[in-house]
């Protein structure tokens, strides 16, 4: 037994050996952390493992890919969704930088810290590291420097390292980067450095994983929620996602994501660009594994962003689908109001937009006058249950107005807006009256007027404005000056009119 014991010995020592003598031997390169811990530090073994989870994968994007959001937990996990991710980047492009940005779990940093000092180490090899781009970053900007203790053992950077290396045909470079904070203006900082590099020529990596400790199913919900959010293109949408998920207090989960401020620092840079579009690529959780627990999972999702100057603005809507809304709407209100019931309705019977995850307002109109209206810009439920859940709250939680009472119910007409994704703009000036509708965010306040709202009441844009920011955000009437101000459209339409 004891001879057995130094034969193994020896083969860890070999095993070693060989590891190390793919190494350069700058003290300063940044070895392998994650190596046998995440996934095989045995070169050939982690070639076979990539091999096989690319086998699973299809490339399914033709557009440029600008940046990946890809998982970084055990390849046993989540290899499958990080996989799908990089199969969709064009093997044989040749790269001037790869940006890997990742939050981190290790170290607490007023900023970021970008690996400076030498490369980055692997099983598969060398993996070299810009260090004059990330010494000039360091220099542009104060929350941006080098500790060497916040990559150590950190391996949110390294676990997407061998994707790149197996699936990438040209030598590259990158950018390694730990985000240390959740300070909305420093991210916003971070962002304004590395917007200018968020083009064709280089490709950004964001290394984030999903929700942490929920149930199965439960973990599904909330995942879809956050991977929809990002789609929309907006850092505030997707912190309310975020909030949304955890006032829901799924049992056991900790997290919806464990990543938020390197998905929100790329959500800073996008978010007034356009031609962008994010697109949801590969979902799993670790319940979906053999050896994962369903009880209690983490979630893995890969997205890309991609350039595409055709992306549609919305969903077209039929003139079917508007009466079917109307409806729907007109169903619920009856039948909540009379009996206190919500309509059992069979999706079946619905078109596709209607059965789309889209936010929608719901206004009722009594003598041509507001009796209530509520809606929101974005959910997990598809727009026919959304409608009658917006319903039943312009009936009953508008808290300008007494509850709707039964009698009420033939003098009131329904209005419902359907709404496209919010849009930050840099000039009040590109606001069209009647046509956009406007959200105000200031601190932790908001506010909001559809865009009819201009049209029925006649308003300057400086009222339009005004009236949002005092009546609805409450931050004062020049509250708007020094808010962030996003712009949307709405497909309305209303019982007393086919559309408008």
């Amino acid at each position: 037994m004891p001879s057995f014991k130094i034969f193994l010995l020896i083969l860890s020592l070999l095993s070693i050996m060989s590891l190390s003598s793919l190494f350069s031997q700058n003290e300063n390169d940044r070895r392998p952390y994650a190596a046998g811990r995440f996934y095989e530090s045995d070169p050939a073994k982690l070639t076979t493992d990539l091999e096989y989870l690319f086998s699973l994968t299809d490339k399914t994007i033709d557009a440029p890919v600008l940046a990946i959001i890809s998982p970084h937990a055990g390849y046993v996990y989540s290899g499958e969704v990080s996989a799908t991710g990089f199969a969709q980047i064009d093997d044989l492009k040749v790269f001037e930088n790869i940006f890997i940005i990742g939050s981190s779990h290790t170290s607490y940093i007023e900023g970021a810290s970008v690996y400076a000092g030498g490369n980055y180490l692997t099983p598969l090899g060398t993996v070299n590291v810009n260090t004059a781009l990330a010494k000039q970053l360091i220099d542009e900007n104060p929350y941006i420097s080098f500790m060497p203790e916040a990559h150590v053992q950190e391996h949110i950077i390294e676990n997407q390292l061998p994707f790149l290396q197996y699936h990438l045909k040209n030598e590259f470079s990158i950018v390694p980067m730990v985000i240390g904070t959740d300070d909305r203006k420093i991210l916003q900082s971070l962002a304004g450095t590395l917007s200018p590099y968020l083009n064709e020529k280089n490709l950004f990596v964001i290394s984030a994983d999903f929700s942490h400790y929920p149930a199965y199913a439960d973990a599904n919900v909330a995942d879809s929620a956050t991977a929809r959010s990002i789609t929309w293109n907006n850092p505030d949408l997707f912190d309310q996602a975020l909030e949304v998920n955890s006032k829901k207090k799924y049992p056991g989960m900790v997290t919806s994501t464990c990543g938020s401020t390197s998905i929100r620092t790329l959500l800073y840079i996008t978010e007034t660009q356009e031609g962008l579009e994010y697109l949801p690529l590969k979902y799993m959780n670790s319940g979906d594994v053999p050896v994962g627990d369903k009880n209690r999972v983490v979630g893995y999702y890969s997205m890309a962003l991609v350039k595409n100057e055709d992306t549609p603005a919305g969903f077209h809507l039929s003139e079917k689908d508007k009466a079917d809304l109307l409806n729907v709407a007109r169903l619920t209100l009856d039948e909540y109001i009379n009996k206190k019931e919500i309509p059992d309705l069979d999706p079946d019977q619905f078109s596709e937009p209607l059965l789309t995850e889209a936010g929608a307002f719901v206004t009722l109109n009594k003598n041509h006058k507001l009796r209530g209206c509520v809606g929101q810009f974005y959910s997990d439920e598809p727009l026919y249950r959304v409608v009658q859940e917006m319903t039943i709250a312009a009936a009953t939680s508008d808290r300008r107005f007494q509850g709707v009472r039964p009698e009420e119910l033939d003098m009131l007409e329904i209005e419902i807006s359907v709404l496209t994704p919010l849009h930050k703009i840099s000039s009040v000036d590109e606001i069209e009256l009647g046509r956009d509708g406007i959200y105000i965010v200031k601190d932790n306040n908001s506010g909001t007027f559809l865009p009819q709202v201009a049209k029925d009441t006649g308003w300057t844009l400086e009222e339009y404005l005004g009236h949002c920011a005092r009546d609805k955000a409450g931050i004062g009437w020049e509250g708007w000056k020094d808010a962030d101000i996003f712009t949307y459209r709405a497909i309305v339409f209303s019982e007393g009119e086919t559309s408008k």
